[in-house]
């Protein structure tokens, strides 16, 4: 059992709190003492809250999605929810962005053997975000552009079928010819539709959401911007209760006063997340981004050669969370709740994301500046570099390459 100051559920933050845990998942939360048991934590001034759910993250710790083979996805998405386990993520979505037909399929193939596979020290990987190759030239961003085509039901059939299950989300600009079509199908074969990249008028942004769109992809990025007479894509989403609303929280995206008004205007739909991407965790200088080169400095990545176009983030799912409360003053529960409870909801996963009981007992340990202490998935300790939970006996550390392993019981 786990005690601390604070423990965040999916409606309120309990004083006093503790978490019970049990064969990986949780059995009670409540105030005070808890249940009688030989194997307590106190873990004294600290907050315990769920497991962070990033559904749009291309990389982290020298890893990205877009390799050549399905062998190098592999590998490399394991690396990527490892490194990302140590900032809190628990859970995640491996995101691709637009690439040839035959890195798409290797990278499916890849993220779906990672998601079958025993989870081997990092975050849970559920399966495969498609940001692209069906969206906008004129709102490409640091996408590749001659990697991007007319949506097509044959392609979408493919890569769903390679995946086996695992093509969890796809992002798609509703304004191209047959785009609607393929959200019908995608919604058919039981994968969440997101607009973004996209110049649709309001209307057109309407009609993908009546179709099953049901997500905004980084609003306010790669996307019309809201004018008086032409309200576009980013009214339709904050206006539709059915749309979830991606947000990247790293000060360089957005404005914070942005943040906080879609935290006031529609917070139980707000969804953080950090569009991380390879660099994440490494030195500043020349990355890649899929087939684009990078650049970062100063804690900002953008095209090589192109210092105006911002290409993903070096952001981790605990410094969001944190910039969300400390910068933009998002109450600490709807900042808690935009990082587990409302992406694992997106995906529909029930298990992830909340502490309740029959949930996984995915979770983290913050500090009162939310700083990561200790990260936890099925109940084991994943991330703990003080010692903090070593008396809970079964747990895994970090090794000298990054990695994660057992840790042998003293």
């Amino acid at each position: 059992m786990l005690a601390a100051a604070r423990v965040a559920t999916p409606t309120e933050v309990l004083e006093n709190g503790f978490i019970f845990i049990e064969g990986g998942s949780v059995s009670e939360v409540g105030c005070g003492s808890g249940p009688t048991t030989t194997t307590t934590v106190d873990l004294g001034d600290m907050l315990i809250a769920p497991g962070f759910v990033d559904v749009h993250v291309h990389g982290g710790g020298g890893a990205q999605v877009n390799c050549a083979t399905r062998e190098e996805v592999e590998e490399s998405v394991g690396r990527m929810a490892r490194f990302h386990a140590m900032h809190g993520t628990t859970a995640l979505l491996a995101t691709t962005v637009s690439d040839s037909p035959e890195a798409l399929r290797a990278a499916v193939e890849g993220v779906a053997a990672v998601a079958s596979a025993p989870r081997r020290g990092g975050a849970v990987v559920l399966g495969s975000h498609l940001e692209g190759p069906w969206i906008a030239r004129s709102r490409a961003g640091a996408q590749f552009v001659p990697a991007l085509r007319p949506p097509s039901l044959t392609e979408l059939d493919d890569l769903v079928a390679r995946g086996d299950g695992t093509v969890r989300l796809v992002t798609i600009a509703p304004e191209l010819e047959g785009a609607l079509e393929l959200i019908t199908a995608a919604r058919s074969a039981g994968v969440v539709v997101s607009i973004g990249h996209t110049d649709a008028d309001y209307a057109t942004t309407k009609l993908a959401f009546d179709a099953g769109a049901s997500h905004a992809t980084h609003l306010f990025n790669a996307m019309a911007p809201v004018h008086h007479r032409r309200p576009g894509p980013i009214a339709a989403a904050l206006g539709d209760e059915r749309v979830s609303l991606e947000i990247i929280a790293d000060g360089v995206h957005i404005h914070p006063a942005l943040i906080a008004l879609v935290a006031t205007l529609a917070p139980e739909r707000l969804v953080l997340v950090t569009d991380a991407i390879g660099a994440t965790g490494a030195a500043p200088g020349l990355h890649r981004l899929g087939p684009l080169e990078v650049f970062v400095t100063d804690g900002r990545a953008v095209l090589a050669g192109n210092a105006e176009t911002v290409a993903g983030s070096v952001l981790t799912m605990d410094k969001a969370v944190a910039l969300a409360v400390d910068v933009a003053r998002v109450p600490l529960l709807t900042a808690l709740q935009a990082a587990s409870l409302h992406p694992a909801r997106v995906l529909g996963e029930h298990r992830k994301g909340r502490l309740i009981p029959g949930a996984d007992a995915d979770l983290v340990v913050l500090d009162r500046r939310l700083s990561l202490v200790a990260t936890v998935i099925g109940g084991q300790v994943v991330y703990d570099p003080t010692g903090l939970l070593s008396s809970l006996g079964d747990r895994t550390v970090r090794s000298s390459d990054g990695a994660t392993e057992p840790a042998p019981t003293p």
